[in-house]
């Protein structure tokens, strides 16, 4: 099974569009207050000394950070124009980059031949992914982590919706980032929040670890005040290893 063509168009063209300026993406936060902060839960965990791949990397912001803390740093997305960006943005080439679907079974399991079990970084994906392809994204990090990596998966939550919502309503119209992202037909919080967890549960993952955040944004209220979009994180592994719940 393949993603739609009308969803990854949708991609295609953001990124298409969007400028290498660093957060003109909404969701193209400071590592300092993304990814550093998800390594405080997921370090504990987590065998640095293998690699890890960032799963709907975009641009690469997060994994250039993630390549400061493990031994080697994978970024892969579904859109060809993000890799590009990625690429472009990595000028000291610390991470490497490569056009991947998640819902590409094959490529999936060429990877993980490639680099052999991994850890994953995987930030808002299955949230904003087709109802269809949910089971296998959820499927692609099974598959990476292997036997003896782990995983990191936040997803934004139906509190996110409302907040999105009210940012769509008010006086105005949303502002100008959000409103790129309705204007190319991307759908975030699309997810319920008992889904993610079932979805990773019958990928044959354990919960080890779990908690509730929030995603800095890059774009701000008329108020000034930063958006910050409730979200859930997991730090999982393989059924029947051991860990917390």
């Amino acid at each position: 099974m393949s993603v739609s063509h009308q969803y990854r168009e949708a991609w295609e063209s953001f990124w298409r569009d969007i400028s290498d300026a660093p957060g003109e993406a909404i969701w193209d936060s400071d590592p300092a207050l993304t990814a550093a902060p998800h390594m405080e839960w997921f370090a504990p965990y987590a065998d640095t000394s293998l690699p890890v791949v960032d799963l709907g990397c975009g641009n690469g912001t997060q994994t250039r950070y993630l390549a400061t803390r493990f031994a080697t740093a994978v970024g892969v997305d579904l859109s060809t124009a993000a890799v590009e960006h990625a690429r472009r943005a990595d000028l000291r080439g610390v991470a490497t980059f490569r056009q991947l679907s998640l819902t590409d079974t094959d490529s999936i399991r060429e990877l993980h031949e490639r680099l052999g079990d991994s850890n994953v970084y995987m930030r808002a994906v299955i949230h904003q992914s087709d109802e269809k392809d949910r089971p296998q994204v959820a499927a692609a990090v099974a598959a990476l982590i292997g036997t003896s990596g782990r995983a990191f998966v936040v997803e934004l939550t139906s509190r996110s919706k409302a907040v999105l919502q009210q940012l769509v309503q008010a006086p105005g119209g949303p502002p100008p980032k959000l409103a790129a992202v309705f204007a190319h037909g991307l759908r975030p919080a699309e997810a319920e929040d008992s889904e993610v967890p079932r979805l990773l549960r019958e990928a044959g993952l354990d919960v080890l670890a779990r908690g509730d955040t929030a995603l800095a944004q890059t774009e701000h209220r008329a108020d000034g005040t930063r958006i910050d979009l409730p979200a859930q994180w997991f730090v999982l592994g393989r059924t029947g290893r051991p860990g917390r719940r």
